[in-house]
């Protein structure tokens, strides 16, 4: 059987985590708040209207291409590529090409923020192994100027941070809704846990701090993850109604 990704990837290794995975998207929420493009997602109202909801809808989609065979996942970018073509035909407008390679560039650079963070420092190979099997998706979905290479993509990614990022008042909103939603002490959890993954010029940008909080218990928590202990951490920092969900992050 054929699958899209490798089963000995590092790809695999990352996303079969929960706790990586909510650390991708803990960067990724905080990017996203600063993206020129963030109105096309307040156009269907779904992400403002239940973030957390939109993270585990978003997770589904990722994993099922990460851990499919070759068609299915095919299947399933075909289908992300469709829900997208039918939000541009509502607003009768099209997403720029650069906020589809922005979104692609995120998941890249977070995958590896990420598994290094919590799983071991990785290799110049599997840096590259991360981009081309995310750089397979993007080409899948039809996108342009794709970078070919992991080198040129490390020159694109500074390129789209400077400039397609910007503070306005969807970045406030959407911050406002992430606090709603976890509730004060989860969200400051938020927050520093963003820390320990997004680039230095975007915590700069959203005031988030310059030293996370939670630095000093990486350790101790790399360690709980050799006992499976992670999961009473992970609980405490999602609400309950999302137990369900926690539980099937990790793969």
């Amino acid at each position: 059987m054929h699958y899209f990704v490798r089963e000995d990837s590092i790809v695999r290794r990352i996303w079969g985590r929960g706790d990586t995975i909510l650390f991708i998207f803990a960067g990724s929420a905080a990017e996203f708040a600063l993206n020129k493009a963030v109105d096309w997602l307040y156009f269907t109202g779904r992400l403002p209207a239940d973030p957390l909801g939109r993270l585990f809808s978003t997770v589904d989609y990722a994993r099922m291409i990460i851990f499919s065979t070759e068609e299915d996942a095919l299947k399933a970018i075909d289908t992300i590529t469709a829900i997208h073509q039918g939000v541009e035909n509502k607003r009768g407008a099209s997403i720029p090409d650069w906020a589809y390679r922005d979104v692609l560039y995120m998941l890249i650079d977070y995958s590896i923020r990420s598994g290094e963070l919590l799983e071991k420092k990785l290799s110049r190979a599997e840096k590259e192994e991360v981009f081309n099997v995310f750089y397979r998706v993007g080409d899948r979905m039809g996108l342009k100027e794709l970078p070919d290479s992991y080198q040129s993509w490390l020159l694109s990614r500074e390129e789209h941070i400077h400039n397609d990022l910007q503070k306005s008042h969807y970045t406030a909103d959407l911050f406002k809704q992430y606090k709603k939603h976890l509730g004060y002490i989860r969200y400051k959890l938020l927050i520093q846990a963003q820390l320990l993954v997004v680039p230095s010029s975007i915590a700069k940008m959203l005031n988030l701090g310059k030293f996370s909080l939670l630095w000093p218990a990486v350790t101790p928590y790399k360690l709980a993850r050799r006992f499976n202990m992670e999961w009473i951490i992970k609980k405490a920092l999602l609400p309950g109604k999302y137990s369900e969900e926690i539980k099937a992050l990790d793969r």
